[in-house]
């Protein structure tokens, strides 16, 4: 089951984050881009966990009820997204135990890369979906930069941080933030909204970083070992 979820997971992650485009994203109710997603979430369910079982037409459609019932909310930002993922989440967990075998089960590790590749694009990825619409009523007070750089170096923190955990480093993390602090926050130290815009974006980013990393370490441990180095001096 829990090898299962992992491979249903990393399909999750590469459908909603990876391989769905924008315009996929923005037309929910188009038939078109409904269909283009709903056969992405059917082939990444199918490749990862190598069967072609009933379920897996289940799981789609339960995945496009989802996102149709999303887009008829009434509002958008942070509050639905977090229920959107939790729904999908949900369904992966439901579906989990009913798949059969499937071609990871040869491979003993094979489940556990997926998770960590999931939690990877989870951390990076959808941790920057769900930073932007925190901050998105605060985004006239966005620092001026480099043409997505904020973007970037929000992708590159938590990547760093989901690293630093899955290899015992968490204590970088300081490291991490402090230098951060240095480099961007002096920048913007005589302006109050600016500065409390990139505190608060840091925060909502180092948080999400950290929460994802302890689910990964949480489902990792329920997974054949992967051998992760121990950094610890």
């Amino acid at each position: 089951m829990t090898a299962a979820f992992a491979a249903l997971l990393f399909a999750h992650a590469l459908a909603d984050f990876i391989l769905q485009t924008n315009w996929m994203a923005a037309h929910k109710r188009h038939p078109a881009a409904l269909a283009a997603h709903a056969l992405t979430v059917l082939a990444t369910a199918a490749a990862s966990t190598g069967t072609a079982s009933p379920w897996l037409v289940a799981l789609m459609a339960a995945h496009i009820a989802i996102d149709l019932a999303k887009s008829f909310w009434p509002t958008r930002g942070l509050g639905p997204f977090l229920v959107d993922q939790a729904a999908h989440l949900a369904t992966l967990a439901a579906l989990a135990p009913l798949l059969p075998p499937g071609l990871w089960q040869p491979s003993p590790q094979a489940a556990a890369l997926m998770a960590l590749a999931a939690g990877m694009i989870l951390s990076t990825r959808a941790g920057g979906f769900a930073v932007g619409m925190l901050m998105e009523p605060w985004i006239t007070a966005a620092p001026a930069g480099l043409p997505g750089g904020g973007r970037m170096i929000g992708l590159l923190e938590r990547g760093l941080i989901f690293a630093l955990i899955l290899t015992d480093q968490a204590g970088g993390i300081g490291y991490l933030v402090a230098a951060k602090s240095v480099l961007r926050f002096g920048a913007v130290s005589n302006e109050g909204k600016l500065s409390e815009y990139v505190i608060i974006g840091t925060l909502a980013s180092v948080f999400w970083a950290i929460a994802v990393a302890a689910g990964t370490s949480a489902l990792l441990a329920h997974l054949p070992p992967l051998g992760i180095p121990d950094l610890t001096p």
